[in-house]
């Protein structure tokens, strides 16, 4: 530790709003770092003003190279793959005198394990005063949790770490022990924590802690927090103005006209993975477009997946798509939210799979990959060779109102840009329920996965394009 322990000093400055959060710069000296852990806590009527310039102004300053900034809406699920290793660093971690930490996020980093490996043994000591009562086994999870968490969300902000590192992370409507716990840790390694607690703010128990300064906005109420995409702020700051022309009218979402499919679409597929083709899939064998009959086959590798809460009542339902042979199910991110574990049922298989592993997700593109124990058959995603136009055959395939994997067809209307992300406006029928399926070219390819409907509109559908697809299952493909 080149002759000095680092170590951090909670900094007790009143934050009159989010955008003081995102301007404060804890100094490094001699070996001490200021941190901040706050909680804005309740709704008031400019909180998305504030939320989206924090995030304008962070954005802004990665790109400068100045502060890492992460933004998110959940914790991910610990994979039960993961477990086991996750574990062995946790007991190396005990059986070697609790000093280094041994994970992804700290690899080439020495400085970086002590300092965790001394947080992380804070915090444990932490959770085990606040439960006096637990056994080994409730701690070595906890401990398991934290380090996968870490990797997870934490590995992000510690890219370049160093004492004088500038980091950022605000988590929203965080109530649960553990996960905050993990927020506290972050605070222990240099990262300045923001909490939007607009619908449930942290027990008495937590609260008697003392580790975070509560910063009253208004009354606690359901409230949707804008999803961050740092692309927007890069649009907007690159945006030229505009011609004079008037907005279209939009009913649910802002669907400006974007005509056919331009180069740069196409050079971001280039840049992304190889298309994923089954070797049971004819698209392997011949390049003649399919008849609907054919396919109407691929239904087999889109599945219903059924949404439950923590009591196991169905809260929902949706559609998901086969993507990878060792159990990898692409579906919308608003299909998993919410939900404490899924079922999935796949046609011609009478078995009901049970899962709670959400391996990715992102809720700005929509997107989300869940896992169950079982080998498939992905359907081949477009690689955009040709490109996409207006007018050309698509199927659709999916569970609309709970109508096991219906499949309709119609033809892409337009292209679209939502909120930053590429839809593709298509008008084969789709209702609730149709969310997460497939949307496939006359070769049977994936060109996009169903995530719209406009219930003002007859036939005006939205899909997430393959553009975004490539990318975000790239790995487990």
């Amino acid at each position: 530790m080149r002759g000095r322990k680092f170590e951090v000093r909670c900094n007790g400055m009143k934050l009159p709003s989010l955008a003081d959060f995102a301007g404060i710069r804890g100094g490094d000296s001699e070996g001490r770092k200021d941190v901040c852990f706050a909680r804005a806590v309740g709704v008031n009527f400019t909180l998305t003003q504030e939320i989206e310039r924090m995030d304008g102004i962070l954005t802004e300053r990665m790109e400068l190279g100045q502060c890492r900034y992460v933004r998110t809406a959940a914790f991910p699920a610990l994979p039960v793959a993961e477990i086991a290793a996750y574990t062995r660093s946790y007991e190396e971690w005990r059986n070697t005198g609790k000093q280094s930490v041994h994970i992804k996020a700290t690899e080439g980093k020495p400085e970086l394990s002590q300092v965790l490996g001394r947080a992380y043994g804070t915090v444990l000591q932490l959770f085990g005063r606040m439960n006096p009562k637990i056994n080994d086994t409730i701690e070595r999870n906890f401990a398991v949790k934290l380090l996968f968490w870490f990797d997870r969300i934490g590995g992000e902000l510690v890219k370049q770490w160093s004492p004088q590192a500038l980091m950022k992370a605000v988590f929203q409507n965080v109530s649960r022990k553990q996960e905050y716990l993990f927020c506290y840790l972050l605070t222990q390694i240099g990262v300045d924590v923001m909490l939007l607690q607009c619908e449930e703010d942290i027990g008495e128990g937590l609260e008697r802690l003392k580790l975070s300064q509560k910063i009253l906005q208004g009354k606690m109420q359901a409230y949707e927090i804008p999803a961050y995409d740092a692309r927007r702020y890069r649009a907007e700051k690159n945006r030229p103005e505009p011609s004079g022309m008037a907005a279209e009218a939009r009913p649910v979402v802002h669907i400006p006209e974007r005509g056919r499919r331009k180069a740069s679409a196409q050079a971001a597929v280039r840049n992304a993975a190889p298309p994923v083709l089954s070797s049971e899939s004819p698209q392997g064998r011949r390049k003649r477009e399919l008849e609907f009959e054919e396919l109407a086959l691929f239904a087999s590798s889109v599945v219903m997946i059924v949404i439950h809460d923590q009591s196991g009542k169905t809260i929902g339902s949706g559609s998901g798509i086969m993507i990878g042979k060792d159990g990898y199910i692409l579906t919308n991110h608003h299909v998993a939210a919410g939900g404490r574990f899924y079922s999935v049922r796949i046609e011609e298989d009478d078995k009901v799979y049970t899962t709670d592993e959400v391996i990715k997700y992102n809720s700005v593109l929509d997107l989300a990959i869940l896992r169950i124990d079982r080998k498939l058959h992905p359907i081949p995603v477009y690689a955009g060779e040709k490109g996409l136009v207006r007018g050309q055959k698509v199927v659709a395939i999916g569970s609309p109102l709970g109508l096991f994997n219906s499949v309709s067809d119609g033809i892409i209307s337009g292209f679209r840009n939502v909120d930053g992300v590429a839809m593709i406006q298509f008008t084969a029928p789709i209702s609730h329920g149709s969310s997460g399926g497939a949307v496939l070219n006359m070769y049977g390819e994936v060109i996009g996965i169903s995530t719209a409907g406009i219930d003002s509109g007859q036939n005006l559908n939205l899909a997430v394009g393959y553009e975004s697809i490539l990318p975000f299952i790239r790995g487990f493909v």
